[in-house]
């Protein structure tokens, strides 16, 4: 497994991706200030994007179905654990788009080659609240049943 976004597994079967981008952005807005340089006030983080592309062949690799997988999971508008197969926790991501080109075609029209590339954005989670509620209430009773 290469990365699982809530159940979909990105791996070489299904949807092997060869980029990984990422984009992490902080917010600073500005306020003009006569004779001066405007002042700047950090006030959180922006959006985090991730981008993944990928070829897909289909005698190899996914194909038609692992798109229409993916495109569904858009329709349904929801967020989604993005888990990369080392174990690392990326957060909870909403498909913001889902971009294929299809290229080399057999007789009957079906393609040889698919391009993707999926568009995710992070969204904050309630659920990353209640795992980290749990985990400091955890840590709490664990430490005051050691003193």
């Amino acid at each position: 497994m290469m990365m699982a976004l809530g159940l979909f597994v990105f791996a070489l079967e299904t949807a092997p991706y060869q980029e990984f981008q990422q984009q992490i952005g902080w917010r600073h807005p500005s306020n003009n200030r006569v004779g001066k340089r405007p002042s700047r006030q950090f006030t959180g983080p922006d959006d985090e994007t991730i981008t993944l592309s990928g070829v897909l062949l289909p005698e190899i690799s996914g194909g038609d179905n692992t798109i229409e997988v993916l495109r569904v999971m858009g329709d349904l508008g929801l967020s989604y654990v993005l888990i990369e197969g080392t174990g690392h926790y990326y957060g909870m991501f909403e498909i913001d788009s889902l971009a294929v080109t299809r290229t080399l075609f057999f007789k009957d029209g079906k393609a040889r080659r698919i391009e993707f590339s999926l568009k995710l954005t992070r969204v904050d989670s309630k659920l990353e609240q209640i795992i980290g509620e749990a985990v400091m209430n955890l840590a709490s009773s664990v430490a005051s049943s050691v003193l």
